[in-house]
């Protein structure tokens, strides 16, 4: 397939969706077709769900059906949205995919992550990212984060993921660790505890390598 296929993933509150906007918004004054998106969401359907999965007024939601529902929203997300766009040999640019799944469902959760994992691999047909930015965050950083932006005028209050105790996002951290530990060819860990610029210059430089090795407009 051609394209490039690129995830943001890390805790709540590591500043991935700031780091994934400040990146698709320099490549697309390079010039290159981008695709931004997000999991879960990213369409009509998947957004649907991702309204069902983050409400914290669905407080009593079990685990099998919050795993089913985020691989059904990736399944139509990855079916409706990415693969054409990586066939117009686009650069799609994704806030989350199946990391989170296995880091949130399986890790934080407590569920086997084989049971995770291929269920994932059947809603999204296989489809894994070229190169995954993991911003690493300490958990009482992300916290406090999270806190500060949910007091912030005009923002929503946490969500149902959020909102759960600080045990479930301290597994959910080390779940993304050992993922980048494992996967060191596609997963490139950022330390996001440092400003925005330092964080974003470490990024565009990794990237712009990897474009170059990469991509062929």
């Amino acid at each position: 397939m051609k394209g490039l296929f690129i995830t943001f993933e890390g805790p709540d509150g590591s500043g991935k969706t700031t780091q994934l906007k400040r990146l698709a918004a320099d490549i697309m004054k390079a010039g290159y077709p981008v695709e931004v998106t997000r999991e879960p969401g990213g369409t009509f359907i998947s957004d649907q769900i991702r309204t069902l999965l983050l409400s914290p007024d669905n407080h009593t939601m079990v685990d099998q059906a919050e795993i089913l529902l985020y691989a059904a929203s990736r399944a139509q997300h990855v079916h409706e949205k990415i693969i054409p766009a990586l066939q117009k040999n686009q650069i799609v640019l994704c806030d989350r995919f199946i990391d989170a799944s296995i880091a949130y469902q399986a890790f934080g959760l407590g569920v086997d992550e084989f049971q995770v994992r291929s269920i994932n691999q059947f809603a999204s047909s296989g489809l894994q990212p070229n190169r995954t930015y993991m911003l690493d965050v300490p958990i009482s950083v992300s916290q406090q984060r999270l806190l500060d932006r949910a007091q912030i005028a005009g923002n929503p209050a946490m969500d149902r993921i959020e909102l759960k105790e600080t045990e479930y996002h301290i597994r959910v951290r080390e779940a993304f660790l050992q993922i980048a530990q494992s996967e060191p060819e596609r997963v490139c860990i950022i330390k996001a505890d440092r400003t925005e610029n330092e964080i974003y210059k470490e990024i565009y430089a990794d990237f712009s390598d990897f474009l170059t090795n990469h991509y062929k407009k």
